[in-house]
Order: C-alpha cells, then structure tokens, then sequence
C-alpha cells in the first residue's frame, strides 16, 4: 500500500469523499483548504483522509473513507498509522468528529483516541437529510483526541 498526497483536481475524489461525509456542501468547505491523502494498494484507489491545520498545536482529520469493498482490509488503520507520522513532527494533538455510532467510536478509540467534547444537534443542523449509520440516527457530534 501506498500514500500520495494530491495537490490538484481534489474534486475528482468526491465519490470517496462522500462515504466519509454524505453532503457534498460540506466537503467543499474544507477540501480545497485541507491536505488531502489518497491510499493505492497494487494501483487501486481504496481510502482516502483529509485533514486540516486548526492551530500551531492541532490538526483535525475532516474526513476518512474506504471504499465499502475495501473497508476491515486495514486501509483505513494503515492511512490513519501514516497520518499519525507524519504530523508528529508539527502538531501535538490530532482530532476529529464522528457521529454517536459504536463501531467508528469503538474503532478510533483503538488508535488511542478519547472523547473530548460533543456538539448536541450537530447532524440535524448541518445536514439537509437524516444520516443513518447501523440503522441508527446521528445526531451528535462526538470529538475525539489523540495525543502525537
């Protein structure tokens, strides 16, 4: 597997993009902005993370998708684990927002991050459509932090 920083056309990721995230309006406010990695493995696009200075200290991670087909192979935990070393130099906290759904919770606390904050309502004020993950609602915004 391979990691490749795309500079240019981040737009042509926005199928992928759109797993991670199900509003197009909302990727655009931070794509062109942020740094965004794209996961080949044998020539094959399987994952992608974007992610986005917030401060001299942190950074966030506003999106990490896996093609369905490809998701429990470890490409997200091998984009994540390349993420990680590579910010460790610059930043001291890496974050993120996910919605309440037990499995992506249960899978980035496992990476060593801990909740830190919520945003009550986020998804229903956010998002034009209802976002169903495992059957389940989001609602709130849960944010994660994990110490480089």
């Amino acid at each position: 597997m391979k990691v490749i920083e795309i500079f240019e056309n981040k737009k042509d990721f926005m199928e992928l993009l759109l797993i991670g995230d199900e509003e197009e309006a909302m990727v655009l406010k931070y794509l062109e902005a942020g740094n965004l990695y794209a996961l080949y493995d044998s020539e094959i696009l399987k994952s992608v993370c974007v992610t986005l200075p917030i401060n001299k200290d942190t950074v966030e991670i506003k999106n990490l998708a896996t093609y369905p087909k490809f998701q429990k192979q470890g490409c997200a935990s091998f984009l994540l684990n390349f993420i990680f070393k590579k910010y460790k130099r610059h930043f001291k906290y890496i974050i993120l927002g996910t919605g309440e759904n037990e499995e992506t919770l249960n899978f980035y606390k496992k990476f060593g991050f801990r909740e830190f904050s919520k945003i009550k309502n986020f998804f229903l004020k956010n998002y034009p459509n209802p976002i169903f993950e495992n059957d389940t609602q989001l609602i709130d915004m849960i944010y994660l932090k994990k110490e480089l």
